[in-house]
């Protein structure tokens, strides 16, 4: 078997270190009964420390590769871990101090780590990441930040619109049908009775000299010529009046 820092294009990951003053107020117990919540990590208890350890992925012969191992003495804290030679030093820094802080978070009251150095190792690590983001990327970042505004406000007035263009469709449906019961109505007074009608044409030969317009009459009364020419067909059936030769 080909050993694994033998194979071809294989390169072991680079290991760091921070160490920083520390205090114990509590017990290792206590430590370890808190972090032993933490499901990614393997937690043992020393006489004298804590150890958690991390293993993020491993070889191909399953040593650990990519790693972070906590040790928290007495007297001092020692965070070791490992950096691939395709990552980024600043970011992986960073994500340990990240990871750090989330497991002092949890241990505050029984377990301290000087917050001078901590604070120093903090402020490095993110003022390295800042300062190797290129002048190109901030100016990037400003736009997005200016858009993503723009497009809140752009969100909250289409959700207004939308709401309002409810409101109006709403509003469409009952004029809708408001003009539909007016116009049903509006037919319902225009449509005589043949009785209605017949009154009515007797009344207009009467002041017209015996005479009938029927287009004439059909428009003033909003009738159509062929019902006019129907009741006068009947008028004149049933005796009511006489065409003149």
């Amino acid at each position: 078997m080909v050993d694994e820092q033998q194979r071809p294009g294989f390169i072991e990951p680079d290991i760091e270190e921070m160490r920083m003053r520390a205090r114990i107020s509590g017990s290792f117990d206590d430590v370890t009964k808190r972090l032993s919540t933490l499901d990614l990590f393997y937690v043992k208890q020393n006489p004298d420390s804590v150890i958690l350890l991390r293993i993020e992925s491993r070889d191909i012969q399953k040593r650990p590769f990519l790693f972070f191992l906590m040790t928290l003495g007495k007297d001092n804290a020692l965070v070791q871990y490992s950096i691939a030679h395709d990552s980024s030093v600043k970011m992986r820094r960073l994500y340990i101090i990240k990871n750090l802080l989330n497991v002092l978070s949890l241990v505050a009251d029984v377990y301290t780590i000087d917050n001078a150095e901590l604070f120093q190792h903090a402020d490095s690590a993110i003022d390295d990441v800042v300062s190797s983001i290129p002048q190109s990327y901030s100016a990037l970042y400003n736009t997005y930040d200016s858009l993503y505004n723009e497009y809140k406000e752009l969100r909250r007035l289409n959700v207004e619109l939308t709401a309002s263009n409810k409101n109006l469709t709403v509003q469409g449906m009952q004029l809708a049908n408001e003009n539909r019961m007016l116009g049903e109505k509006l037919k319902t007074l225009q449509t005589y009775s043949d009785e209605a009608l017949m009154a009515r044409v007797q009344d207009w030969i009467e002041t017209h000299d015996s005479t009938i317009d029927i287009d004439e009459f059909s428009k003033i009364n909003g009738i159509t010529p062929p019902r006019v020419e129907q009741i006068l067909d009947a008028m004149i059936s049933k005796g009511y009046i006489e065409v003149k030769g």
